[in-house]
């Protein structure tokens, strides 16, 4: 395999990599859309992501990668089976990152079911697809807008069950699928479906660096990790280790973090004053604000938490208003100077 790019070597970006680093402490917030120009860092970020995360409990001989703390409700059949047994065997394995390119097909993507072994031995014999890989981790998707409209219908009914069912031929399998949505494309190339677009928790806007300094040692890292990937990599595992342990330590204390009915005011406020749509926006920026705290080793949402978190999680949910031809990133941080200044 490819050596990835480490995590903290990344030049600029700041947003970006927040927002990554907050869907990894909290998967509940959605996922993350990045959106930009083309070679700005997009899928260099998310796959050293994928290099940084912590190693997790799976269950031994599972082969959805059930998490053994889990209830009857998160769990697959053959290990709903067993839950009685007693404990079950773990193995630690690595958080999956899971690609799902553009022109796979939906049996690749949702899984199989082999109905000659069916039909001749009345073996239910499944082949799990993308969907399985990706639970309890990630699933990327590049150019995200571009991706066909069965597949995105199919990612909506996983998405919002945490669960995929395949029927073939009055045959059904059923399994956990639940996972961190990351979509990235460039915005010029077509806009994503609604129902999508409100599914990611973030979204995130990269532009190509104006400025001499970055742009030259954009190159200067790129070139050295190109050069030696094994040396470069190690010149920066500590502070890889650092962000790691950050992460751990913010998803331990994550439960433990207050929040106050001043924050949950001010996070209403802000979305009345922008006009979103339902309560996502508001349920969205308190868990990114809960998790950016965490990170930060802050016992209590503050107001600085949700003023960093504001843009990424209201910028995609904004209506357009033809009188106001400013961007909704300009509209989102008008409103947070006004009301959370």
């Amino acid at each position: 395999m490819p050596v990835p790019f480490p995590f903290s070597a990344i030049v600029g970006q700041e947003e970006m990599k927040l927002a990554l680093l907050i869907g990894a402490v909290d998967p509940r917030i959605g996922g993350v859309l990045v959106f930009g120009d083309r070679g700005t860092g997009k899928s260099t970020a998310v796959r050293a992501l994928a290099a940084l995360l912590p190693r997790m409990r799976a269950v031994a001989d599972c082969r959805y990668g059930c998490d053994p703390r889990a209830d009857a409700a998160g769990l697959c059949e053959q290990c709903r089976a067993r839950l009685e047994s007693g404990p079950f065997k773990t193995r630690s394995v690595p958080v999956p990152v899971v690609d799902l390119p553009l022109g796979a097909t939906e049996d690749r993507v949702i899984g199989a079911l082999d109905l000659e072994l069916a039909l001749t031995r009345g073996e239910k014999a499944f082949e799990p697809g993308l969907l399985a890989r990706a639970h309890r981790g990630f699933l990327y998707i590049d150019e995200v807008n571009l991706l066909e409209d069965h597949l995105v219908d199919a990612l909506l009914d996983v998405a919002a069950s945490g669960e995929n069912l395949v029927e073939r031929e009055g045959l059904s399998v059923r399994h956990p699928a639940r996972f961190v949505l990351i979509g990235s494309g460039n915005p010029e190339e077509g806009e994503l479906r609604p129902q999508l677009l409100d599914r990611f928790g973030l979204s995130v806007e990269v532009r190509t660096p104006e400025d001499l300094p970055t742009r030259v040692q954009v190159v200067r890292r790129r070139d050295e990790f190109e050069r030696d990937p094994a040396a470069f990599t190690d010149k920066w595992r500590r502070k890889d280790g650092k962000i790691r342990q950050q992460i751990t330590k913010a998803q331990a204390v994550l439960p433990e973090v207050g929040v106050a009915d001043q924050a949950l005011e001010q996070a209403a406020r802000v979305c009345l004053a922008l006009g979103t749509d339902g309560l996502r926006g508001e349920l969205t920026l308190i868990r990114a604000a809960r998790a950016l705290a965490a990170l930060e080793g802050e016992p209590e949402v503050g107001t600085a938490h949700l003023r960093r978190v504001a843009a990424p999680a209201l910028r995609h949910r904004l209506r357009r208003d033809p009188l106001d031809e400013s961007g909704s990133t300009a509209r989102v941080e008008r409103v947070v100077q006004e009301l959370l200044a």
